[in-house]
């Protein structure tokens, strides 16, 4: 039995259509809140045990986990340390595949401190014998309702100049969740993997530039761009920051535009088969699905 904590989330939903599209046979649990819909996954004609319970609760996730072979762990690293307490309970647990972020590298503190911490207290649990993978995605994309893509989408729509920080120069690696679902799916199938966490990222790098030009070119737009130094940008957060007293704080942000966040996903291509399509591709159905919620609205 596999058990699944948030099969109903954005990328969830394409793990959900991997065990469809494999044509899983075994018996699939889903942690769900109980204000879930589960339309979905009572339609997916797959072996499905829908399990209400509460993801911050260790009791429920200890009935949760209890005779499950192999946890998939999409709800948040916030909940990675109550869930690893759970299955540090039970016996029937033999693989612990946990979707975490490429946002651990980061240089700047708010992007990386509480995710190290919350890695450094797993450490006990390696240190038990616990056999766990980490799956780092990078910014996730595929539809509108991802929290990345979609806002340069909407800026390029309204904005007939596009400021940059630093002429756009940092290179991101945006994965589609379509491949996450491909990716959870294909790391949960092996057993015992050879290293103890794979950056699960797009199908190739690109400039910050680059994507807004992309963007432009599928809406038949024609951009222009102010390039803003980077110290001026942050200037301009820090100062909004302070006139908001605090309640707009964009500092992080801004300084993460001229940070590289492109990871290969090399090793984990080579241990478990991740092959991530087109991100042309993925950026104009994204694109389009805009246009036309915009047509419509």
């Amino acid at each position: 039995m596999i058990a699944v904590t948030g099969l109903t989330g954005h990328s969830g939903g394409f793990l959900l259509q991997q065990f469809i599209d494999n044509g899983y046979k075994g018996k699939i649990r889903c942690l769900v809140r109980s204000s879930t819909k589960t339309d979905k996954l009572s339609a997916s004609g797959l072996d499905l045990e829908i399990f209400p319970g509460d993801i911050e609760n260790v009791e429920d996730l200890t009935r949760f986990v209890d005779g499950a072979e192999t946890v998939i762990h999409i709800a948040g690293i916030w909940r990675t340390l109550k869930l690893l307490e759970a299955i540090s309970r039970v016996d029937s647990v033999k693989h612990v595949v946990l979707v975490h972020t490429t946002g651990i590298y980061s240089k700047h503190k708010m992007a990386s401190d509480e995710y190290k911490e919350i890695e450094a207290e797993m450490q006990k649990y390696l240190d038990g014998g616990m056999n766990v993978t980490i799956l780092r995605p990078t910014m996730i994309f595929g539809d509108m309702r991802d929290h990345n893509i979609s806002k340069f989408i909407k800026m390029v729509a309204k904005f007939p100049v596009m400021p940059e920080i630093d002429h756009g120069a940092g290179l991101i690696q945006p994965v589609n969740a379509r491949d996450l679902g491909q990716a959870y799916y294909k790391a949960a199938m092996v057993e015992k993997l050879p290293q103890l966490s794979y950056n699960i990222s797009g199908e190739r790098e690109l400039s910050i530039h680059e994507l807004l030009e992309l963007i432009a070119e599928y809406m038949g737009k024609k951009p222009h761009f102010v390039s803003v130094p980077m110290g001026l940008g942050v200037f301009g957060a820090k100062t909004l920051k302070l006139f908001s007293g605090g309640r707009v704080d964009m500092v992080e942000k801004v300084l993460r535009l001229g940070e590289d966040r492109n990871f290969s996903h090399a090793d984990a291509a080579r241990d478990f088969g991740y092959q991530p399509a087109s991100f042309n591709e993925g950026l104009e159905r994204e694109v389009k699905e805009f246009l036309q919620q915009r047509k419509g609205g």
